[in-house]
């Protein structure tokens, strides 16, 4: 495979190569992938998706080649260092393509703030960082893992939690010399620095990420002080913290708990753009006559506004979410499942 992936003799661009990936994965790895991507890039890869035409099967095989490639070598970088991965790939791939990806891989590595701190113990660096102001932990966290972020923000006492979770929530672009001065300060007491670039960093999508990831407890405490503050801001992050096919982490009994306060119109319309697996899920929980109905109902419903569906889904949400609250169902992943007795 060249080093530059070409069709009918033009570039191909990253964007595109996203689209026909997706477009050759199963439908619910594609999903996946698009879940953790942001809004910006879901629509310009989803626009993409729909402008794809005769994709041959030549082009669509090298670019699922050189995802699986480049993700291996992200592994390998990850696990040894990028040393490492360039001598795994060199073994494994034409010198060209590994340079070619190695490439990739260490402008992505030179473009992530405070990746230096990603490999070191959580309890170590919340020793490390605790006592520093609270925008300079903020800015820290953004950068962080949601796991790993979570875990150092329970660790904060409950003043600096809720300092640093309305920092973060209210911070955008950050200042690419900031950032540098930043990291210059930690440089000479953690570990090397890589050279920056300006991204987006913080915002309502990070704290409800890094929250979602810590225990009730910890995310109990931190909304309930930032709601006397700000309750726009808390109802913000609090519709980011679970959305729809989240319900697919709750067990079949927690499913069936749901389903009793849920309307049948509601869910016939929230699942209009539900993953099948979802849709299996909700059904098999359901009698067969009751799956049946939603089923027609979805069936005859006909074009329906995405606003109206959106609306439905986050009722159901609502739902899931207060029954949560109460211990009446559990979400798998969430913290304190170490309270739960069988």
């Amino acid at each position: 495979m060249p080093a530059v992936m070409k069709e009918s003799g033009k570039e191909i661009t990253g964007v595109r190569k996203a689209a026909i990936l997706l477009l050759s994965l199963p439908e619910e790895a594609a999903a996946e992938i698009l879940k953790r991507l942001d809004r910006d890039s879901v629509e310009e890869v989803t626009k993409e998706i729909a402008s794809l035409e005769n994709v041959s099967m030549e082009v669509s095989n090298k670019v699922v080649e050189e995802f699986y490639n480049l993700a291996l070598a992200q592994s390998y970088a990850e696990q040894g260092g990028l040393l490492l991965a360039k001598k795994l790939l060199e073994k494994s791939l034409p010198k060209e393509e590994a340079e070619h990806i190695m490439e990739q891989i260490e402008q992505t590595v030179n473009a992530t703030p405070f990746s230096f701190l990603q490999k070191a113990e959580s309890d170590n660096l919340l020793t490390f960082i605790q006592d520093e102001h609270p925008q300079t932990i903020a800015l820290i966290l953004s950068h962080l893992h949601p796991d790993k972020a979570s875990e150092i923000l329970a660790g904060l006492n409950q003043d600096k939690q809720l300092e640093v979770v309305m920092r973060i929530a209210r911070m955008e672009h950050t200042n690419p010399e900031v950032i540098r001065e930043v990291e210059k300060g930690l440089e000479s007491r953690l570990s090397d620095i890589v050279s920056q670039t300006f991204e987006k960093a913080g915002g309502v999508e990070t704290v409800a990420e890094i929250l979602n990831l810590a225990d009730r407890a910890t995310e109990k405490a931190i909304l309930e002080q930032l709601e006397e503050s700000d309750p726009e801001l808390v109802e913000e992050i609090r519709k980011l913290m679970f959305v729809f096919e989240d319900i697919n982490l709750v067990d079949d009994r927690g499913i069936q708990t749901v389903l009793k306060e849920v309307d049948n119109a509601d869910l016939a319309l929230a699942l209009k753009t539900a993953s099948d697996e979802l849709k299996e899920k909700i059904f098999r929980n359901m009698s067969e006559r009751a799956a049946a109905m939603i089923k027609d109902e979805m069936e005859f419903m006909g074009p329906v506004k995405l606003s109206d569906v959106e609306m439905a889904q986050q009722k159901i949400v609502d739902i899931v979410r207060r029954l949560d609250d109460a211990g009446e169902i559990v979400i798998a992943g969430r913290g304190g499942t170490g309270d739960i007795v069988v």
